[in-house]
């Protein structure tokens, strides 16, 4: 059996080389009725204005027919059609590769980054739970998210700010966020006395308020050659505070002198100084602003600060029906968990919040709606919510609580078949080498294969490399990639378990096509599970 992992972006780009000098012609097909008869497609009007009168030259049928690489699936054939070229692989082969390396699907698909560094900053994260804005937990959030999408891209992360408020700490603990907890504060004396000379109290007149140290003009600066792009126009007068330099030595100390323990992957890393390192702040829309102050600041205080200074800019969220409210997080919160408990208890019967049992699985129910919720949409555009308990039914398709439902689903088909080994009705599951895996035919099995399995490598790595290539002042991390991905992936799982019987008779004759298909759920079950990871949720067992 071939070695190396199967690559939807490598195949496409050696689909793409075999046609010639040019752009990129090809793509890969999504759609269930697509893919009953093709796997990728050039579409005619491309290959028109590739080739004279549209006419594929043989050689080029020959050098797809025999394409090769470690990581370019096998093809079967590619054949003219009305719609251009449709070009089918080998599905026994690819389902043989896949499915015979499942845990390398789990993973992002280019190589770690060594020595790469992001600061994430959240400053969101200053303040306590009881005044936390639905549009600021968007952005703690993203920021969660990010970093552990960044992390298993091997990118050394590190968030700040240190936790200091123990109520703040708690919540986030509740929403399964990993941040870090304060210990000391980082010392402002050379940022003090660097402000000091170029502060200008003394033509201000009046008293200056208590932890105002003066004013600092801004205007020149947003003005320079090279540092205007992406600025408001407007930054000008900039109030220098205690606690504005004591959010900035923060800053400044993690990015001069990178905390050994903030990542596994740090140990041994090259210490290339500030240049190698970029600095993210996940803000709400309402925050940016006073955050360029702060940006601005840095470069004025501090001759080091890093180049490479740039945002983030979670839209608003707004409440659907209540134009008015302000919803706080802690509330909004309470809200999902109340509506969780209630709806469990009228699906079992009882009250299951008195349960120890369920006490888990509630909070993991409720945080997978919010997560969802706050995640699924671009973090860049505005968020409205539904609080109705529509929202966190498990047959509401687009919703956290539908595919937690399905990561039990998966739980209890597993449990079963190993209660059934154990009873004697099937043997014990044989080396996945000797599995026939051209016994899956059933076009939801290639569907989940070939839509979510396969492509699962490519998607995390997008997620990490648009944070470092995105150009100007603003990125647009696609952060919504997973949720989307992971409720797509559970539709697809859904539609295939409720018609397709995975555990038949104990029959022999029938136990080569169940242990290919439970291998190909297994495969369905470790992306799932690495997908729930990135958002910072565990798999349920049950719901």
């Amino acid at each position: 059996m071939a070695t190396g992992r199967l690559g939807v972006g490598d195949t496409l780009g050696a689909l793409n080389a075999a046609l010639g000098p040019g752009g990129p012609v090809w793509f890969k097909e999504t759609r269930a009725r697509h893919l009953r008869a093709r796997d990728f497609l050039a579409p005619r009007r491309a290959l028109q204005a590739r080739f004279e009168d549209g006419q594929v030259p043989e050689s080029v049928f020959r050098a797809i027919a025999s394409l090769q690489g470690p990581s370019v699936a096998p093809v079967l054939h590619c054949v003219p059609t009305p719609a251009g070229l449709s070009l089918q692989l080998q599905r026994p082969a690819v389902f043989e590769r896949v499915l015979g390396a499942v845990a390398a699907y789990a993973a992002p698909a280019t190589p770690a980054s060594p020595g790469r560094r992001v600061v994430l900053h959240c400053p969101a994260l200053r303040g306590a739970p009881c005044g936390l804005r639905l549009s600021q937990l968007r952005a703690v959030l993203v920021a969660d998210h990010l970093a552990r999408a960044l992390r298993a891209h091997g990118v050394c992360v590190c968030l700040v700010p240190a936790v200091r408020d123990p109520h703040m700490l708690t919540f986030l603990q509740q929403l399964r966020v990993d941040w870090p907890a304060a210990s000391e504060r980082a010392s402002t004396k050379t940022l003090r006395s660097r402000a000091l000379a170029e502060l200008t109290s003394a033509h201000d007149g009046g008293i200056l308020a208590s932890g105002v140290l003066g004013r600092l003009y801004l205007k020149e600066l947003v003005e320079e050659q090279g540092r205007a792009a992406g600025y408001d126009p407007n930054l000008d007068n900039c109030l220098v505070t205690e606690d504005l330099l004591s959010v900035l030595a923060e800053l400044q100390e993690v990015v001069q002198h990178w905390p050994e323990d903030s990542d596994p992957g740090l140990a041994g890393a090259p210490d290339a100084g500030t240049d190698s390192c970029m600095v993210v702040h996940v803000v709400s829309c309402e925050e940016e602003f006073q955050q360029q102050k702060l940006d601005l600041l840095w470069w004025k205080l501090d001759d080091q600060a890093p180049l490479r200074q740039k945002y983030l800019v979670c839209g608003p969220v707004k409440v659907a029906g209540a134009p008015g409210t302000l919803m706080t997080a802690p509330e909004y919160y309470e809200l999902r968990h109340t509506q969780v408990c209630k709806t469990s208890a009228l699906r079992h019967g009882g009250d299951l919040a008195q349960d120890p049992a369920w006490t888990e699985i509630f909070g993991v129910l409720s945080v997978a709606t919010i997560k969802f919720e706050m995640l699924s949409t671009a973090p860049q555009s505005q968020l409205l919510l539904a609080l109705a308990n529509s929202s966190i039914s498990t047959k509401g398709t687009k919703s956290g609580t539908f595919v937690m439902y399905n990561c039990a689903r998966l739980a209890t088909l597993f449990e079963g078949f190993t209660h059934s080994v154990e009873q004697g009705l099937y043997p014990t599951f044989p080396p996945v080498s000797s599995l026939d895996f051209s016994l899956l035919r059933d076009e939801g099995e290639w569907l989940l294969l070939f839509n979510s399995i396969l492509p699962f490598p490519d998607l995390l790595s997008r997620i990490a490399v648009q944070a470092f290539t995105a150009p100007g002042r603003h990125i647009t991390a696609h952060t919504e990639t997973v949720c989307k991905f992971l409720v797509q992936l559970s539709m697809d799982f859904s539609s295939y378990y409720n018609r397709v019987h995975i555990l038949g008779e104990p029959q022999p004759h029938l136990f080569g096509q169940m242990f290919a298909r439970l291998q190909l759920l297994r495969a369905v079950r470790e992306v799932l599970h690495a997908g729930l990871a990135m958002l910072g949720l565990p798999p349920l067992n049950h719901i």
